[in-house]
């Protein structure tokens, strides 16, 4: 078999864990199996080599931010061929350029656009293991572009993608897609699969154990991919087209804390003010989520909606740049809110789901502010010190209902 293995930074956290992700490679190779292993940077050397920019230069250029960030993959790839080495596998590392992972030229956030695998290919028919760095590619200036956070999984499923592997393995420090956060559903169970929309939605909604661009294109190119722990021997979850899981009506729940809400008050009620609006925070790359309008009355309307913590600052600008266009009386922003939301392919078959929905969080006591909802998905915005004991509500009650679906 033609696999790929992606080790996320906790797996090759220090000397021990790499040496630990080595002999599960060496096992694997011994097997028969032709490797393709793509590297994430050690737990916190990212955050580490942002913090000595920033002793340097407040503001530096995010050009050479992807120069600086990208030797952390650098680092990972090598010590891990020292690793193989010691173990007597043959292997090589290669940097971005190397294995031709060719991307856009948006520094920090940079796509792939193509990768040609004909080295990669070649290293593999000589029985190497082909150590590759994720996170990053080249543009077509020369230079190294990041693929943001997460970006590792994005290059792995893009590499298996390319080189037409029978499985792409992901390889984090849980052992699988869970039906919440352990560390915050005391109830969560491990699923055995989950499909590519229901991953793809968790992945968007704040779950981490996928990152969603790589979902995206595991979904479009059908790549075999596999949720896996570094750190055990247990079965992972598949990641798959369609799942049997009928009896379920969701397949968990997740919580995002990483969230703003906007609200614009007394807009002007004509046409086009919510493309202008909308429009300018394109233009500000700033994605917008939870939106809601308020019936418009006496001229005036009112808009609110959802943006990353992160984007808050830039959306802000992006209002105030507009003023003149769109009227607006004024502009309130909240921060300690957090986004908790149902998934599951199940909902659109089955009725009564918003009804349990919203029966957990009448039940827990806890304000909803905003609703957005789509044909596998329902999720709500609450004050963020409501969000974790919602989030369990709503877990326990569609275990609860799914168990008694299963008698």
């Amino acid at each position: 078999m033609l696999i790929v293995m992606k080790f996320g930074g906790t797996s090759v956290a220090n000397a021990e864990r790499i040496m630990n992700v080595a002999s599960r490679i060496k096992r694997s190779y011994d097997s028969g199996n032709k490797l393709a292993v793509v590297l994430s940077a050690q737990s916190d050397t990212t955050d580490d080599l942002i913090d000595k920019a920033h002793e340097i230069n407040a503001n530096p250029s995010k050009r050479e931010m992807d120069m600086l960030l990208a030797t952390g993959e650098q680092q990972s790839v090598a010590l891990m061929c020292m690793a193989l080495e010691k173990l007597k596998v043959p292997c090589i590392s290669m940097n971005a350029s190397q294995c031709h992972i060719y991307a856009t030229c948006d520094y920090s956030n940079a796509r792939i656009k193509d990768i040609n695998v004909r080295r990669v290919e070649n290293e593999l028919d000589t029985k190497k293991v082909v150590i590759v760095p994720g996170f990053q590619g080249i543009n077509n200036r020369g230079d190294v572009v990041t693929l943001g956070r997460g970006g590792s999984d994005t290059s792995a499923v893009a590499l298996a993608a390319k080189l037409n592997a029978d499985l792409c393995e992901i390889y984090t420090d849980v052992d699988g897609v869970y039906t919440g956060d352990p560390r915050v559903i005391s109830h969560a169970k491990k699923l055995k699969e989950i499909s590519y929309d229901e991953m793809l939605e968790f992945a968007s909604l704040g779950a981490q154990v996928l990152h969603n661009r790589s979902v995206e294109l595991a979904k479009k190119y059908g790549v075999n991919l596999v949720v896996r722990s570094s750190l055990s021997e247990a079965e992972g979850t598949i990641v798959k087209e369609g799942t049997k899981v009928e009896s379920m009506l969701i397949s968990g729940v997740a919580v995002d804390k990483n969230v703003s809400r906007i609200s614009i008050i007394g807009l002007e009620d004509k046409p086009g003010t919510a493309y202008k609006l909308f429009s300018e925070m394109a233009k500000k790359n700033v994605s917008v989520d939870i939106i809601l309008q308020s019936i418009g009355r006496d001229g005036r309307k009112d808009i609110s909606f959802t943006v990353a913590r992160s984007d808050l600052q830039s959306a802000m600008d992006a209002i105030e740049s507009i003023k003149n266009k769109i009227g607006y009386q004024k502009v309130d922003h909240k921060e300690n809110v957090a986004k908790v939301s149902i998934v599951g392919a199940g909902m659109a078959t089955n009725a009564g789901v918003a009804a349990l929905f919203f029966e957990a969080t009448y039940s827990a006591g806890v304000n909803v502010n905003m609703i957005s909802t789509s044909e596998i998905k329902i999720s709500i915005l609450v004050d963020e010190k409501d969000a974790d004991y919602a989030a369990n509500a709503i877990h326990d009650k569609f275990m609860v209902q799914s168990a008694n679906l299963r008698h």
